[in-house]
C-alpha cells in the first residue's frame, strides 16, 4: 500500500468542488539492529527489507553478500512501523558506530549524522566506461512506464537502476528520493546482481547523498530529470562519476566526466 484516498476542495476562478484525491503514503520507519533501535527513516511503505539493506550498505554497517534476517517488530494497518535486523558483532562495519541519533526525514538523506566529517566518502575512483546518450531519453520512458504511484499521486520519486545494456534492473518508487535509490541498491544486493548496475536514473534532483549512494554501489553513470546541486557536482567529479542533470525533452546538461559519452558531437 502506497497511496490513500483523501477527500479535498478543489478550487479553479471562482468555482469550486470536493474532490477525492490519492496521495503518497509518509510512515515512519524504525529500524533496529540486534534488537536495539538504530534510526527512524520516513519512507513509503513497500519494500522495507530493500530500503533497509540499501541503506545499511551505503552506511558501511553491512556490505556482505549473505542474506540478513528480518523481523517485523511492529505492524499497524498493513505497514511496518519497526523492523529490526540481526548482524554478528564481527560484520558490523564501521558505519554503525556513526549511530544515527535524529529523525531522518524523507527529504533529507544525511539527517543525523553526528559531525560533519560523517558525511565524507572515500575510496578509488570508478573506472571510466563510454556510452550513448541517445538511449538515456529510452530508458526514462521506460522507468515512467513503472511509475504508478507517482501516476496515481504525483506525489512520489522515483529510482531505476539499469545494466550496461539499458536493461531495467531495478524501480522503487517512494516519497524519498534517497529512500527510492536505497531501495533499488537493496534489491539488487538481494539479488545479486549489483555488480551489472551501470546506470542510476532519478526522477527529481541529484545531492551530495544520491552521489555517495551512487558511488558506494559502484555505479557510474546518474542521471536526474532535474537539477544536481554543486555539492554532488564536487563529488561526482571526484569519484569518477558521469553526473547529468535535466535529461528531459530530449535535453541534458552534463556536469561532469563528459568524456564518458562517444556522441558529443549529436549532443
Amino acid at each position: 500500500m502506497q497511496s490513500l484516498q483523501y477527500q479535498g476542495l478543489k478550487i479553479a476562478s471562482n468555482n469550486h468542488q470536493k474532490v477525492d484525491d490519492f496521495l503518497v503514503i509518509e510512515a515512519a520507519l524504525q529500524i533496529n539492529i540486534n534488537n536495539e533501535p538504530y534510526t527512524v527513516v520516513m519512507r513509503t511503505p513497500n519494500d522495507d527489507v530493500e530500503l533497509v539493506r540499501g541503506l545499511l550498505f551505503a552506511e558501511d554497517i553491512y556490505k556482505k553478500a549473505a542474506p540478513l534476517s528480518f523481523k517485523i517488530i511492529k505492524k499497524e494497518a498493513a505497514i511496518i512501523s519497526i523492523i529490526n535486523v540481526n548482524i554478528s558483532k564481527e560484520d558490523l562495519g564501521k558505519g554503525y558506530l556513526n549511530k544515527r541519533t535524529l529523525l531522518s526525514v524523507s527529504s533529507c538523506g544525511i539527517c543525523g549524522k553526528q559531525e560533519l566529517k560523517d558525511i565524507k566518502v572515500t575510496g578509488n575512483k570508478l573506472d571510466q566506461i563510454v556510452f550513448s546518450s541517445e538511449n538515456l531519453h529510452k530508458m526514462f520512458a521506460k522507468m515512467g512506464d513503472f511509475q504508478e504511484t507517482f501516476k496515481k499521486t504525483g506525489g512520489c520519486h522515483a529510482a531505476a537502476i539499469f545494466d550496461k545494456n539499458q536493461n531495467l534492473r531495478s524501480i522503487k518508487e517512494d516519497i524519498g528520493r534517497h529512500n527510492a535509490v536505497d531501495k533499488t541498491v537493496g534489491d539488487l544486493l538481494e539479488k545479486g546482481s549489483l555488480k551489472e548496475a551501470n546506470y542510476l536514473l532519478v526522477s527529481g534532483r541529484v545531492s551530495y547523498e544520491i552521489v555517495s549512494k551512487a558511488f558506494i554501489a559502484k555505479i557510474p553513470i546518474i542521471v536526474a530529470v532535474s537539477a544536481c546541486s554543486s555539492l554532488a557536482v564536487d563529488f561526482a567529479k571526484e569519484f569518477g562519476i558521469c553526473l547529468i542533470g535535466f535529461s528531459r525533452e530530449q535535453k541534458m546538461t552534463i556536469y561532469s566526466n563528459p568524456n564518458y559519452l562517444n556522441n558529443l558531437e549529436n549532443v
